[in-house]
Formats: C-alpha cells, sequence, structure tokens
C-alpha cells in the first residue's frame, strides 16, 4: 500500500492534501455540530468538569453559520502554511498544523469514548484525518523533505502559538454568543 502512494503521489501533491483533508473532515463538523449540540449540549456539560463546561459552553451554542466562519479562518491558516511549505519549502509553520490536525483525531476520539456517543468529526477525523496525517508525516520523513529535528522545533513553535491562539478563538465564540 505504502509503495502504491510513493508511486502515485508526488510531495506537492501530499502537501495540498492537507487543505482538502481538512475540509472533508469539517464538512462533517459543520453539517453536524448545530444539531448534535442542540440534542446532546446539556448532556455533554453535565458530563464536563465545571471548569470545561463554563469554556465550552460557547462552542454547544454555535450556529452552523458561526462554526463555518471559524473553519474558514483556520482554513485560510492552512492554505497560507501550505503555500509557504509548496513555493517557499518552508516547512515549519506546515508541520506545526499537520500535528494539530493529526492530535485532534485523538480529541475527537477522547470525546467520543468519554461521552460514550457519536461527536461531529470523529468519523473523518478516523477515516481521512488519522491515516492523512501518518502517512504525510512518513513520507516527509522518508523523502528527507523534513528531519526529526524540522518536526521537534515545529512542535515547540506549536507549543508557543496554541494557547493564545486558542484562547482567542474562545473569547470569540463567548463575543459572538453574547452578541
Amino acid at each position: 500500500m505504502l509503495s502504491w502512494l510513493n508511486l502515485h503521489i508526488d510531495t506537492i501533491s501530499l502537501l495540498w492534501l492537507l487543505p482538502v483533508c481538512f475540509m472533508f473532515h469539517d464538512f462533517e463538523e459543520i453539517l453536524t455540530v448545530e444539531s448534535w449540540a442542540g440534542k446532546y449540549g446539556s448532556r455533554v456539560e453535565a458530563a464536563l468538569p465545571k471548569y470545561m463546561s463554563t469554556m465550552y459552553r460557547s462552542t454547544m451554542r454555535m450556529t452552523t453559520r458561526a462554526f463555518a466562519m471559524d473553519v474558514l479562518f483556520v482554513y485560510i491558516l492552512i492554505v497560507t502554511v501550505t503555500v509557504l511549505a509548496v513555493f517557499f519549502s518552508f516547512y515549519l509553520l506546515y508541520l506545526a498544523v499537520l500535528a494539530v490536525f493529526l492530535l485532534h483525531v485523538f480529541t475527537h476520539l477522547g470525546q467520543s469514548i468519554y461521552l460514550k456517543l457519536y461527536t461531529p468529526g470523529v468519523v473523518t477525523a478516523v477515516l481521512v484525518a488519522l491515516p492523512y496525517s501518518l502517512y504525510a508525516f512518513y513520507r516527509l520523513l522518508e523523502a528527507e523533505t523534513v528531519s526529526f529535528a524540522d518536526i521537534g522545533w515545529s512542535l515547540l513553535l506549536l507549543l508557543c502559538l496554541a494557547p493564545p491562539a486558542v484562547w482567542g478563538l474562545m473569547k470569540s465564540r463567548m463575543r459572538r454568543n453574547q452578541g
């Protein structure tokens, strides 16, 4: 299987598959999040510890349109880092985003296991995001496009950039729900 993929997918195509896979995954979330939150929101809030329940309350009250706007912002970011990787061979941000995409799979799995129910995005997280992310890391390392040191630096960058990004997203959601 890996030899077939390696033979049929060049590095540039592999890089551009990140925004494509992201949109497949997020279409599942966009199409299901509002109705799912309406049906299970109170159950989710009750199942979470108080500090998390408060933080996720704004997410549970999101409309499809508001969620799609968040997705658009992230999609623009993903396309931007992909352009930097494809046209300028700048992989650090791409690797950080790819790591988030991979780690996001486990967020979906953890939510579904903890809540004991389907959560929006879990199907495409397992069937699209997980295999793509693992293959992309493997392929970029195998082709020596990136090194383990590059991945390490990208993870360090991720540790610096993720907290303010998540904080800004949550603040934005809370403001939108208050207005």
